[in-house]
């Protein structure tokens, strides 16, 4: 006779334990980033320097004859480097870039309608990412922690 009473009370649903998305839905266009500027691999560290911190970009794409971006440029290392006259203001950014390494880890793609989950999951394991076009043609943007931060904090929790 228990058994008929338990088989009719309603199934219970439990709580999902998945995290809450703190971005709830937003995609990387909802970051309202500032479009990228890209340099020339033969570009002087002097002019990258100074376009870096008119723009208050801390890294900039290197892009190569093709407009292919081949590596990034740490605009605070970059400037450092010349302080301490490792560098000479002549010399051209491709001497000092970071490459990128695409034989080794696979890249991922990120374009405006990507998830802001994950850019951040893929921003634990890079400092800034590359946004694209679909056609990965055009740089559009530089997305970076401080800017899902940034979004988080305008829209609130």
């Amino acid at each position: 006779m228990a058994t008929s009473i338990l088989s009719a009370v309603p199934a219970v649903h439990t709580i999902s334990m998945l995290p809450v998305d703190r971005y709830r839905g937003a995609v990387v266009e909802d970051l309202q980033l500032p479009p990228a500027f890209s340099l020339p691999a033969d570009e002087s560290i002097s002019r990258a320097i100074e376009l870096a911190y008119e723009r208050d970009f801390s890294h900039i794409p290197v892009l190569d004859k093709n407009r292919r971006p081949v590596g990034y440029v740490d605009a605070a290392l970059l400037r450092a480097k010349w302080q301490a006259g490792q560098a000479n203001p002549n010399d051209s950014v491709k001497e000092y870039m970071s490459r990128f390494q695409r034989s080794e880890h696979p890249y991922t793609i990120i374009t405006p309608d990507t998830p802001l989950a994950e850019l951040a999951e893929f921003l634990r394991d890079n400092i800034f990412a590359l946004v694209t076009d679909s056609n990965r043609k055009f740089v559009l943007a530089v997305a970076t922690s401080q800017d899902l931060e940034n979004f988080v904090s305008r829209r609130g929790t």
